[in-house]
């Protein structure tokens, strides 16, 4: 496959952390991967985090081709910034990192449902990609309603869902127990992992 991309059922729940240990998992498996953040909202940019984590040399431009400077949804940003979301952009980017690496690590932005334009979702960019993705959720409590529909928003479009990563365990909260278990029997999604609260 030319890539994974990496969405989530919610903003701040571990995204980008995940993005680039997969990154690092691969390239210690062998595989020439490579890591990519399509849009980017607020000061705060994952992109430029994650190259320089991983010693990335690829240029920003190339890993993160839109950037906009406000902390909110990507229709939100673009409207206040007054600038047009351009997706051909986004898909020429991909393009470029695919014919360099064997897989590209692809990090959304909010979570699957969050919109890009007024008719144009996460979810939609990951079918316009066309490559299978892989889905963060919250460890506790609320995590279950919020990861159904972010897996039937993603089945509607026929996006293959390699699996669910639990993330942000702390240890409290019976939910935690049983969360996983749960969505799972639920959806038949495999769960990859579940991993603990990283400060």
């Amino acid at each position: 496959m030319p890539g994974i991309f990496i969405t989530a059922t919610d903003t701040e729940v571990g995204k980008t952390l995940i993005a680039a240990g997969l990154v690092n998992f691969f390239r210690n498996q062998g595989i020439n991967a490579g890591y990519m953040k399509p849009i980017s909202c607020g000061k705060d940019n994952d992109a430029v985090f994650v190259k320089q984590l991983l010693k990335l040399k690829d240029p920003l431009s190339l890993i993160n081709p839109i950037s906009l400077p406000y902390p909110l949804s990507s229709l939100a940003a673009a409207r206040k910034a007054k600038r047009k979301i351009e997706l051909k952009k986004i898909v020429k980017a991909f393009t470029i990192l695919n014919k360099k690496y064997e897989l590209v690590i692809v990090e959304g932005v909010g979570g699957a449902q969050v919109p890009i334009t007024e008719e144009f979702m996460v979810a939609d960019l990951i079918k316009l990609l066309d490559i299978p993705t892989i889905i963060v959720a919250r460890a506790g409590l609320g995590t279950i309603i919020h990861t159904l529909l972010t897996v039937k928003a993603l089945q509607k479009r026929r996006i293959k869902i390699q699996g669910i990563i639990m993330n942000g365990y702390r240890g409290k909260g019976l939910s935690e127990e049983s969360n996983a278990e749960i969505i799972f029997e639920l959806t038949k999604i495999p769960i990859l992992a579940k991993v603990p609260w990283l400060t």
